[in-house]
């Protein structure tokens, strides 16, 4: 017989808590720099969170072209298609730097959020900032220059889009993964991280990663007449 849960006497559970201790479900696994997380076509098994690290996700197409869909690192969530009815993943995940991550078995998160209202919420509250996200490249893939789409996606990376602070340092990423990201060619991203880097906008000089300094928002915002948001409003 199903057992029947008061509302009332039900014990609200920290959701944060949840998702970052080990539990029925639930378990934490280390990668390797470098090391697949999952592959696409892999069955899909449950939602990973970070504790430390740098993801790279990637997608195949039928006529074996690669192309790079994002980086991911704290605060991320990622996996979370099974939970909306994929049995397999659909693109890869593979570890930028030494990753420590969660592992929530779909089960144990489905079960944890229909009986969690807290959980629900902040799981809901993920997927919408990631369909806004996703919305958001979609209009800066169409609309805006190589070179902005370049700026975007290395302050994404450092965090610049997060209130209350950022981290400056991204791992070294190849050109061509970067131009895949912003769909541009690599003497492209040759030209516009030399002159970044000139500008002092970020240092590319380090030996496995990158800094990258809040003044490369000047190139997001700036007009086609060169002028910058900020000067014009």
């Amino acid at each position: 017989m199903r057992e029947i849960i008061n509302p009332k006497t039900r014990r609200e559970v920290d959701p944060r808590a949840f998702l970052s201790t080990v539990g029925k479900g639930r378990k934490v696994v280390s990668f390797h720099k470098k090391h697949t997380i999952f592959a696409q076509g892999d069955p899909a098994d449950g939602v990973f969170l970070f504790k430390k690290g740098k993801i790279q996700f990637t997608v195949v197409s039928d006529d074996g072209k690669e192309a790079t869909l994002g980086i991911l690192s704290e605060s991320d969530f990622f996996g979370e298609g099974d939970i909306a009815g994929q049995l397999l993943r659909m693109s890869s995940a593979i570890a930028l730097t030494d990753c420590a991550l969660f592992h929530v078995e779909k089960k144990a998160l489905q079960d944890a959020i229909t009986l969690q209202p807290a959980l629900a919420a902040l799981f809901v509250k993920y997927l919408l900032k990631r369909t806004t996200r996703y919305q958001d490249d979609l209009v800066d893939q169409l609309f805006n220059s190589s070179e902005k789409r370049l700026a975007r996606a290395l302050l994404l990376m450092a965090h610049f889009d997060n209130e209350g602070g950022s981290q400056t340092t991204v791992p070294k990423l190849s050109q061509e993964t970067l131009a895949e990201m912003v769909g541009t060619t690599r003497s492209r991203v040759s030209f516009f991280m030399n002159r970044f880097s000139e500008l002092g906008f970020i240092d590319y000089d380090l030996r496995e990663q990158l800094a990258v300094h809040s003044s490369l928002l000047n190139v997001v915002l700036r007009d086609d007449d060169g002028t910058t948001v900020s000067q014009t409003r």
